[in-house]
């Protein structure tokens, strides 16, 4: 039995469309060679893979099977061309980093500027998410590596420690809170606060669980780094929720104080994970075993 690998991408690409018609656009095929490429496919394999409705399609078990096995296929071969991309004369190897916020700001960049000086040939991009789609996106295969915090992840996914940092709540020392040491979230969720822009990976954490709680945070100002967060919480706008890295370090030069959040949600170990550190391509290989190196 033959699989024809434009026949593979074509079926990942309707199976997380929902839809032929869409899975075929992006696939760069006309319609009606997208549907006959999925009926020759269900033809070659002996079974039905879709479910076709006046909505869109929807997997069969048969579907779901071969989803996962096509994914593994076309994972392997972007790991193969990785690996030979570093042979190419002049062409540089690039890998995919997905990182929580508090990975891409505070962690990864030193860590990364160290790993792109030792290896000129390799480039690394770095995209935002938060934790659980990480976790998505590496269970399914759709990326290579990912940092991110542990409990999001399932058992499937492989992962290594890089460090540990809790979410700590930042007040003005000029605060009422400025006697507390500990205090659960539940008790600021009323007050004003000071956050990253809406769409952050943190900040969609955070709101999440004040959600949990039957609660809306209230912001004053969103702000793009943490720094700027720190001098508005300073200047009493308002309290906020962050990595205790960051924290520490504005609290050096601004007048501002860290309580722990008692939630456990709050404690965090941040990890970086692959599907199979073995499987990775070459490029991101060499990146995950530099920064298990750089823990050690």
């Amino acid at each position: 039995m033959r699989f024809d690998l434009v026949d593979l991408q074509l079926f990942i690409a309707v199976a997380d469309a929902r839809s032929i018609t869409q899975g075929a656009v992006r696939a760069h095929l006309a319609l009606a060679s997208a549907s006959e490429r999925i009926k020759g496919l269900e033809a070659a394999l002996g079974v039905s893979l879709l479910k076709r409705g006046r909505r869109g399609v929807e997997l069969t078990t048969a579907g779901e099977s071969l989803l996962d096995h096509a994914r593994i296929v076309m994972h392997n071969v972007e790991a193969m061309r990785g690996d030979l991309s570093a042979f190419a004369s002049g062409v540089r190897a690039s890998v995919l980093l997905l990182a929580n916020t508090s990975g891409l700001s505070e962690h990864l960049p030193r860590a990364l500027a160290a790993f792109l000086r030792e290896h000129p040939d390799i480039n690394v991009d770095v995209e935002e998410r938060e934790s659980a789609d990480i976790a998505a996106a590496i269970a399914t295969g759709a990326a290579d590596l990912g940092f991110a915090a542990e409990h999001a992840l399932p058992d499937s996914v492989e992962r290594f420690l890089f460090s540990e940092d809790r979410l700590m709540l930042v007040a003005s020392k000029r605060s009422d809170l400025a006697n507390r040491r500990q205090i659960d979230f539940v008790e600021v969720t009323g007050r004003d606060f000071v956050g990253l822009t809406a769409s952050t990976a943190l900040q969609v954490h955070i709101s999440k669980h004040a959600a949990r709680l039957g609660a809306r945070l209230r912001f004053r100002a969103r702000m793009r780094d943490f720094d700027a967060i720190c001098q508005m919480v300073a200047a009493d706008v308002g309290v906020a929720v962050m990595p205790e890295t960051a924290a520490r370090r504005c609290a050096r030069s601004m007048p501002i104080m860290m309580i722990r959040i008692r939630d456990s949600w709050a404690n965090r170990k941040l990890t970086i994970c692959a599907r199979s550190f073995k499987a990775l391509p070459r490029p991101a290989k060499l990146l995950a075993e530099f920064l298990r190196e750089a823990v050690t």
